[in-house]
């Protein structure tokens, strides 16, 4: 029987790639199931509420545009069903119904009426795609296992019920034994049911596995509504599902930030993305809703989007290189169609150790600032000093920077050649400071009521030596740019009291990637203020 199956197929096989090719130009759409909420919940220590699902479905469907979502599971528990229930009210009122989908299982009645009760239309009905499966895990033969699958799609049908039916381990059943697979499908498509969902349940599958063995199944079923559901734990899952719609599936499944048991499943915003990129098939999904919704599955699941996270990452439309911003600036030479403007980001210039002028020059634009050569070079400066500390300046610390150099005396006379400052829990903070005025060195060492308090009474030390006045600190604040980082800069602007500043009062200001080392930065520009008036001729009447 397998012998004759083989030629009918060589046989038919340029009458059926002229249907699938016919079929696709009209077809040029493929649709996107996303399995955030079923299969997404999968990922270690992940459960949403019933109001979270309830969020995710909405924006899902209605802002985000994917065209199915797979909610839940049957007989899970209590707080699964309440879920199920509140997302199939919404979405009967919103005429949503059919595109929200429930996976269960071949055990009767049991998920049909789950299903039927919580108030949705649509069973993703699972089914073992490869005899292993069916033969070590159910215990029980193919011929017994097409009964109950039969059983079960009948039953729904009479519940008025849509039957999609996934292929458990379809990747190893299409590979070892496509007897048993061939004899599903048949059997599928006799039972009329709506799509056939492909699984590399344990994503074990390449590119080119994905492109031959899918190929096989659109060749040999043209007219079936194949959909192909892949796994990433060799990386691979947004590729082959490249190579799955270009072999003929008229589907992908997705998760939203690749959620998912093991490595998880296709990230939805990267194979959107490549999908309209690298083909010319589309997606009806919106792209510039792509990052709200990751932002939102990252809230309520408490798992972090990694920075480099393609598309939706922190990072990954930021210049670091210097030669980077510089190839923008002169002619977008290092933007590709991958433009952050489709996804609602914004193209940035990272400012570190390795930045260069242009990087400079496209965040001061950014910002609207313009500054001379020379403050341009003193900015750039201190950002390379940044860098070395293993700082990495964003937008929201520029003005700080540039206020810092700004307010540098450019004749430094007095430098805080060195510091220390130690605080222990059963001892006095204590501090070493060493001075330099024209050459000349003075150190100083003090304790104090904290880590600054003991700096300055040790600076009061060594500045008496070069008969340096200290003003009075009048007043201290600390802030830091907006976003709440905790790697941000700080700004730490102190007033001074006296020091023959003639109104009585001024202020100085520092800034570092360490709140100590900040304002040890604005006390070393008051000793310079208080040395330049005591040079100047009305700082010595």
């Amino acid at each position: 029987m397998a012998e004759t199956r083989t030629r009918s197929r060589s046989a038919a096989r340029p009458a059926t790639r002229r249907k699938r090719a016919s079929s696709r130009s009209a077809a040029a759409r493929i649709q996107v199931m996303d399995t955030t909420l079923r299969d997404g919940e999968q990922t270690p220590e992940v459960a949403y509420t019933p109001a979270e699902k309830l969020q995710l479905a909405r924006m899902l469907l209605t802002d985000v545009g994917v065209d199915r979502i797979e909610i839940a599971q049957t007989r899970v528990s209590e707080g699964e069903r309440e879920a199920a229930r509140r997302i199939a009210r919404w979405a009967r009122r919103a005429d949503l119904l059919p595109r929200v989908e429930l996976m269960g299982y071949c055990d009767g009645k049991l998920s049909v009426d789950w299903i039927v009760e919580v108030g949705a239309r649509v069973l993703n009905l699972l089914v073992k795609g490869s005899e292993r499966h069916c033969l070590g895990q159910l215990r029980t033969t193919p011929e017994k296992h097409r009964a109950k699958v039969a059983e079960t799609v009948r039953y729904a049908r009479r519940r008025r019920l849509g039957v999609n039916v996934y292929l458990e381990d379809w990747s190893s059943g299409v590979r070892d034994s496509f007897d048993y697979v061939f004899s599903m499908v048949k059997l599928l498509i006799d039972l009329k049911v709506q799509r056939i969902y492909l699984a590399d349940t344990l994503g074990v599958l390449g590119p080119a596995d994905v492109t031959r063995y899918v190929g096989l199944m659109t060749s040999t079923w043209p007219d079936v509504h194949f959909e192909f559901h892949a796994h990433n734990d060799y990386g691979l899952a947004t590729a082959n599902c490249l190579a799955a719609v270009q072999a003929g599936a008229r589907g992908v499944h997705t998760s939203v930030n690749g959620m998912g048991e093991r490595a998880g499943n296709t990230r939805l915003a990267e194979v959107v993305a490549a999908i309209h990129d690298t083909t010319e098939l589309r997606t009806g999904a919106d792209e510039s809703r792509l990052v709200a919704v990751s932002k939102l599955v990252e809230t309520f699941s408490g798992k972090d989007v990694s920075a480099n996270a393609p598309v939706v990452g922190r990072d990954v439309f930021t210049q670091t290189g210097g030669i980077h911003a510089d190839g923008d600036a002169k002619g977008a030479l290092y933007e590709t169609k991958l433009a952050p403007g489709r996804f609602g980001q914004k193209r940035r210039y990272a400012l570190g150790k390795l930045a260069g002028k242009a990087s400079l020059e496209q965040n001061l634009r950014l910002l609207g600032i313009e500054l001379s050569e020379e403050n341009r070079a003193l900015v750039l400066q201190r950002i390379v000093e940044l860098g070395d500390k293993k700082h990495t300046v964003v937008p929201e610390d520029l003005r700080f920077i540039i206020a810092d150099v700004l307010k540098t005396p450019r004749d430094q006379l007095v430098r805080v050649d060195s510091y220390s400052v130690t605080v222990g829990s059963d001892e006095l903070p204590r501090a070493e400071v060493e001075l330099s005025l024209r050459g000349k060195k003075a150190h100083g060492e003090a304790t104090g009521d904290g880590g600054y308090d003991a700096f300055m009474n040790a600076l009061k030390k060594a500045a008496r030596k070069f008969r340096l006045p200290v003003p009075r600190l009048e007043d201290y604040r600390v802030r830091i740019p907006p976003g709440g980082r905790t790697g941000a800069l700080v700004e730490t602007v102190i007033t001074w009291k006296g020091g023959g500043s003639e109104d009585g009062s001024f202020s100085t200001l520092g800034v570092d990637s360490d709140q100590l080392a900040a304002a040890v930065i604005a006390t070393e520009k008051m000793l310079n203020a208080v040395a330049a008036r005591r040079r100047s001729p009305r700082g010595r009447r």
